[in-house]
């Protein structure tokens, strides 16, 4: 009897629960086993973590409905290291133990092996090693974050200033949903440009109405360069006094990746070619923000659900195809729009050209609003419901190696 191709995917955020959904419906269960390895033992909805900080209550999606039936094996374990070589994992318990890679599993620590590995774990809050960010500000990169910053928000007394730091879409969000929801503080957003530069000047322009209506507070052209208790330090030597200092300049991916033989880039993510699949090592394919993945004209695909999901479903698809001797599947490359909540009322949609860069078109308003939260709800019921629409599964056959063709991501910010 051909023992089981085991697959193994890491993480089960938006691209990891997505890819395992995928594949489940791609190949038949009795010729493959596949394993979905998450810390935590139920989804969380990482675009929505600016939400859960102000006291909103979100969905619970528990794994073990999420994929009742599919055939994949969900393990609640912490990966320690991956040995990429002898092509196996090492996990401890989500609740404790220590283990490593490359010399064995420490105490408490279980090796897993594969024959193909999807490495999904995606990116956390990047402090950007600027003096006392990471001991004095909260992040929102994640449930625990946001967790600890909800319970310090709702501490806070009427006039109290929390100070947003950082002018991407996870701060404008943030600073919108913080105004909104506790209008009796003084919120205030600190960044390195203009508010809201690489918008359309419709987009900028609907952003400073908001901004206004709301009371936001905007520094403008400010770089922090230290974080402290009660303030921030800017380049120039101003201080701007903050009872709470969120911080949400970027993301940075987890480090695993970066301590292993696998090839990565400067900023730790695993280089891959256009089917997710790692340059360095063929049996392992990375997705979502882990990835390195060449967009149009070679520029990256910036770190987002936007360009988690299509990754997901671009290996997905490419591990399904080379198991089973079909033809590898190519995918229109480009982006079309960025969403953007302002608050639950507001929203702007910015659309932009293929390589992400904002045109005169812009959605704006109630609309918008809802427009984004459509998105937001979408992308969270593909997750939930990963296997449906697809073709039946197909027996895997002895392993080809097709030239990869030239395939691509879509998708819009969620």
């Amino acid at each position: 009897m051909q023992q089981q191709h085991r697959i193994i995917v890491l993480g089960a955020g938006y691209s990891g629960a997505i890819a395992a959904g995928r594949l489940a419906k791609r190949l038949r269960r009795e010729d493959v086993a596949i394993t979905l390895v998450n810390a935590e033992p139920d989804f969380v909805e990482r675009v929505r973590m600016h939400q859960l900080a102000v006291g909103q209550e979100l969905t619970s999606r528990p794994f073990s409905e999420m994929f009742a039936g599919t055939g994949v094996a969900l393990k609640y374990a912490k990966v320690t290291g991956i040995d990429a070589d002898r092509k196996h994992v090492t996990v401890v318990d989500a609740n404790g133990g220590e283990g490593g890679a490359g010399d064995g599993p420490g105490d408490g620590a279980e090796e897993l092996p594969y024959d193909t590995l999807v490495y999904a774990l995606g990116s956390g809050w990047n402090s950007q090693g600027v003096p006392g960010s990471a001991e004095h500000a909260h992040e929102i990169a994640g449930r625990p974050g946001a967790l600890r910053l909800r319970e310090r928000l709702a501490g806070l007394d009427a006039g109290q200033r929390v100070l947003v730091i950082g002018g991407g879409l996870t701060g404008l969000e943030a600073a919108t949903e913080f105004a909104e929801a506790r209008p009796d503080l003084d919120i205030a957003l600190a960044v390195r440009g203009g508010l809201g530069d690489t918008l359309s000047p419709k987009g900028r322009g609907h952003l400073r109405k908001v901004f206004d209506k709301l009371g936001i507070t905007v520094h403008e052209h400010t770089a922090v360069t230290e974080v402290a208790p009660g303030h921030v330090t800017t380049a120039d030597g101003t201080t701007i006094p903050a009872s709470v200092t969120v911080w949400t300049a970027g993301f940075a991916v987890h480090p695993i990746a970066e301590a292993t033989t696998l090839e990565v880039s400067g900023t730790g993510q695993i280089v891959v070619d256009a089917t997710m699949r790692s340059l360095s090592h063929p049996d392992v394919y990375a997705i979502g923000d882990a990835a390195l993945v060449a967009g149009p004209g070679d520029k990256p695909l910036r770190m987002s659900c936007a360009s988690g999901v299509p990754t997901a479903w671009q290996a997905a698809d490419a591990i399904a195809a080379r198991l089973t001797g079909t033809k590898l599947p190519t995918t229109a490359l480009r982006y079309f729009n960025q969403c953007i909540s302002l608050g639950r009322r507001e929203g702007l949609i910015q659309y932009v050209t293929a390589d992400d860069r904002a045109v005169s078109a812009a959605l704006t308003g109630r609309l918008a609003a809802v427009y984004k939260e459509l998105v937001c709800k979408g992308a969270a019921w593909g997750v939930a419901h990963p296997t449906l629409g697809l073709p039946t599964r197909r027996r895997p056959v002895v392993r080809t190696e097709q030239q990869p063709q030239k395939a691509a991501v879509a998708g819009a910010e969620a």
